[in-house]
């Protein structure tokens, strides 16, 4: 063949090669990261993604949701309990920042997020055009990293980088912001590059053998040791380890609660779950033991209380992925910068066999004094039903091992103590920004992303209603999720504190609700309401059984509390078990 036939021919192959829109480009790079499903509600700054998502059908599950924090909050239900990366798309302006809340939930919840939204044209930038808003510079504080997109040669190397950054090191919340103009322009053909480093960017720490040795020497000498589990241990699926650790050391393990499920509760190590509405026992015992070993655990306030009165007498071991949390709060003798997983594993080797039953006896001890005090009369109660009770028999009717999703309030402090988690992964709650609304979206979400699992929503009547519009999402994908409100027709937590510390003056804590039942019935779920005890087995046990979603509205006392309970100000050691006698 002719040199000029060759070239002539290449000419033809250069004029008919294939061009795909930037909003192809995008799904391509969705498919590419194994994207199953994404939540996301449309509009026009980011309508040509949802044209081209018209012929992905058979690649990508779309679930059209109610508004877009159910939709970040849906994704990081599914998130959590599949250990995947959640994926939402959202449009400009409104669309996008109604997912700042759930980036701030995940952020300092640690849960991988990758947002797509939508934006204005980028000749029209800064113009205050319709549904403009700065969404790179108004979510800066609350994702782990950001950008913006104006051309479709870049959307594939971002998205590439979303879903290393969001997913790797300590996991959270990531947002591509891209213009419309980028969504419609045809660009060639292209084969994605999975994202695999970035420079600055090192999110695991390499294991300092020093820092091994030198954790592992103060254990081996301890006396009465104590191990803080956190939701690292969940995150870098170290929870077999953990365990492991535990039995050769014989060291007792209290759990966090974003680190519930991460230690069996039935194990005879675990001693309880920490913080202001914990067990008395491992509060108490914070400031008793000797060697105090943090793991994947940021000493959040609700854990310490007063600072200046924490475990003072204790040598600290902190051994956390991200270096900020460690000396932040307080000050570790060792600290250990490392994946979680790996510190264990390592620890593992280097610390010697031990028992101390007389250490883990004072636990038991101090947690029967709890038992006595509160448990017993929660959740043995014959005069009106609380909330204790219903968890309790919850926990015992499912053996501890559904997924359990709680709002923010009492509830969620009840059933973080009487829900007795088994498994990693089945308790999914909003911890450090105490998101209402969280919960029905995110049970949707974790349903999707485990469908062969018990999920529960276990939610307030007040948080409830912030995100109850996520009815309609479960009513049109049939999403077999089952939803429990205890109902005490009170902002319980608030009007907790207002009769504690404020005189029981109940200022705008006492709600009127509507009829939860006819509402869930409207979007079709099966719906009942117990108010006497007799029914609330019979009526657990429904839901439980029902093949579809499930609403049980149960009323509960109205003014029933939380203990124990650490006050503001105190110290862990100064945990009460009972409303103080004046």
């Amino acid at each position: 063949m002719l040199a000029t036939e060759v070239e002539k021919r290449e000419e033809v192959e250069v004029k008919t090669a294939v061009k795909i829109t930037g909003s192809e480009v995008l799904l391509r790079c969705l498919v590419e990261e194994k994207v199953q499903h994404i939540f996301g509600y449309p509009g026009g700054a980011i309508m040509p993604v949802y044209d081209a998502l018209y012929h992905y059908a058979d690649k990508l599950t779309h679930l059209l949701v109610r508004h877009e924090q159910g939709a970040i909050h849906a994704a990081q239900g599914y998130a959590r309990v599949s250990g995947k990366t959640g994926v939402v798309f959202a449009t400009s302006g409104p669309g996008a920042t109604n997912l700042v809340t759930g980036l701030s939930d995940a952020l300092i919840d640690s849960t991988p997020i990758v947002c797509i939204t939508g934006q204005v044209f980028a000749h029209l930038l800064g113009t205050d055009a319709f549904q403009e808003t700065d969404v790179v510079n108004t979510t800066i504080p609350v994702t782990k990293w950001n950008v913006q997109v104006t051309e479709a040669k870049d959307i594939a190397p971002a998205i590439a980088k979303a879903f290393y950054i969001a997913a790797s090191g300590r996991p959270g919340p990531v947002l591509v912001d891209i213009t419309k103009n980028a969504q419609n322009e045809l660009i060639e053909e292209f084969e994605y590059q999975p994202c695999q480093t970035v420079r600055t960017y090192k999110p695991k720490p390499v294991l300092q053998p020093a820092q091994i040795e030198a954790a592992a020497a103060l254990i081996n000498q301890a006396k009465r040791p104590y191990i803080l589990a956190g939701q690292g241990i969940l995150l870098s699926r170290a929870s077999e380890e953990l365990m492991a650790f535990s039995e050769k050391t014989g060291i007792p393990v209290a759990s966090t609660l974003l680190g519930l499920g991460g230690f069996p509760t039935n194990h005879p190590n675990y001693v309880g779950y920490l913080g202001m509405h914990g067990n008395y026992g491992p509060n108490v015992n914070t400031n008793q033991c000797d060697v105090l070993i943090a793991i994947g655990m940021r000493f959040d306030d609700r854990v310490t209380g007063n600072v200046s009165k924490y475990a003072k007498q204790a040598r600290v071991i902190h051994i956390d992925i991200d270096k900020a949390e460690i000396n932040k709060i307080i000050k570790a003798e060792v600290s250990v910068h490392a994946d979680a997983k790996e510190a264990l594993a390592e620890l593992i080797r280097q610390c010697k066999s031990n028992r101390y039953p007389e250490w883990i006896d004072s636990f038991k001890a101090l947690n029967q004094e709890e038992f006595e005090k509160v448990v017993e009369k929660e959740i043995k109660n014959t005069n009106s039903l609380k909330m204790a009770e219903v968890v309790h028999m919850l926990s015992e009717l499912t053996n501890g091992e559904a997924v359990v999703v709680t709002d923010v309030g009492q509830h969620q402090m009840v059933t973080s103590r009487y829900y007795k988690y088994k498994n990693p992964r089945t308790n999914i709650t909003s911890g450090g920004a105490g998101t209402m609304g969280f919960a029905l979206p995110a049970a949707m979400g974790a349903k999707v992303a485990s469908p062969a699992q018990q999920v529960i929503a276990i939610i307030g009547d007040g948080g409830y209603q912030m995100t109850m519009q996520e009815l309609g999402t479960i009513m049109q994908y049939n999403i077999p999720v089952k939803i429990l409100v205890l109902n005490n027709n009170f902002l319980g937590m608030v009007r907790q504190w207002q009769q504690l510390f404020h005189g029981k003056r109940y200022s705008f804590t006492e709600m009127d609700n509507p009829d939860f039942v006819k509402i869930a019935e409207a979007y079709r779920i099966k719906a009942c309401k117990v108010t006497e005890q007799k029914d609330l087995e019979r009526e657990l046990k429904k839901m439980l059984a029902s093949p579809t979603a499930y609403f049980l509205e149960v009323v509960v006392e109205k003014e029933d509390n939380v203990f124990p309970m650490v006050p503001a100000g105190a110290g862990v050691a100064e945990v009460i078990l009972e409303i103080p006698k004046k």
